[in-house]
């Protein structure tokens, strides 16, 4: 018991971490319908090209992260015109087919490109230990959880308060009333899919500050990407928020009191226990069961 409060933030770091990831994949998911599979590779990209412009290029770390940002934001809102736009309305097989395929495509082009070897990304502090109590964290852990909750609180006021966020709202609500109001919801899901992009990136880049950007970790952050989403509710801002740190909660504890090497399967129980229970998740509303 006396790890207990170490574990609970071990995993309260690495849940912000899964709430950031998926709010992009929420914001995805809710408003345009689209079940992205390519989610964990456009994260994968982030934490590359973090490596790229903190290493080769020589920027710092808060200018690499603008620069991710804009690059990565340009690349989403190709991606939904030149791609997603074709099979807007179809159902959501094709999207999936679709998104399936980006994945794969840009997996094994950055495997061709990078390789396999684990790339770190220079951060702007060191990674000595902070002691606060009984709990050690390192100071680019606890810097990279202020970034991470300072982006979660920029997107929230996107959201809320922004006038593409209420024309992403309006379009959530009803597209056709949407349109009929005036909304050019085309440009609203570009801007969709290219702010889930930047987010999901800029997570990326900012755990791979913490450990290292890896090619292959593509799949197992979709994973626990679709666990937060299933766990919150569809489209859910604090769905996202509470699921990913109840998940990296979970995990943290599990792996310190069970097995380490058994961790990835909280994910799945997660799942399962939602579906059973709540299968519109924990932060659905009554509306959107209907």
């Amino acid at each position: 018991m006396d790890l207990l409060p170490q574990f609970l933030a071990n995993g309260l770091v690495i849940g912000s971490f899964y709430a950031l990831s998926a709010l992009g994949l929420t914001l995805i998911l809710g408003l345009m319908r689209v079940v992205n599979f390519a989610h964990g590779e456009l994260y994968m990209l982030g934490g590359v090209l973090g490596w790229w412009v903190t290493t080769a290029l020589g920027l710092d770390f808060l200018t690499g992260l603008a620069l991710v940002a804009l690059v990565m934001g340009v690349f989403g809102w190709l991606v939904d015109r030149v791609l997603i736009e074709r099979i807007r309305g179809q159902g959501e097989e094709p999207g999936i087919l679709l998104t399936i395929g980006l994945s794969i495509f840009l997996a094994n082009t950055a495997l061709l490109v990078v390789g396999t070897a684990p790339l770190k990304v220079e951060g702007p502090v060191s990674s000595g230990p902070v002691f606060l109590g009984p709990i050690v964290v390192t100071k680019i852990r606890l810097f990279a959880v202020a970034v991470c909750a300072a982006l979660i609180v920029a997107a929230y006021l996107l959201i809320q308060k922004t006038r593409l966020g209420r024309a992403m709202r309006a379009t959530f609500q009803d597209p056709m009333a949407a349109q009929l109001a005036g909304i050019k919801t085309a440009n609203v899901y570009a801007c969709t899919f290219a702010l889930g992009t930047v987010i999901a990136s800029l997570a990326g880049m900012l755990l791979g500050s913490i450990y290292s950007a890896q090619v292959s970790v593509g799949g197992l952050v979709s994973m626990k990407a679709f666990v937060v989403v299933i766990l919150g509710g569809m489209g859910s801002f604090a769905g996202a928020i509470v699921g990913g740190l109840v998940l990296g909660v979970a995990e943290a504890l599990w792996g310190g009191y069970v097995a380490t090497g058994w961790v990835d399967i909280i994910g799945f129980v997660i799942v399962i226990l939602t579906l059973v229970f709540r299968p519109y998740g924990l932060f659905s509303k009554r509306a959107e069961r209907a």
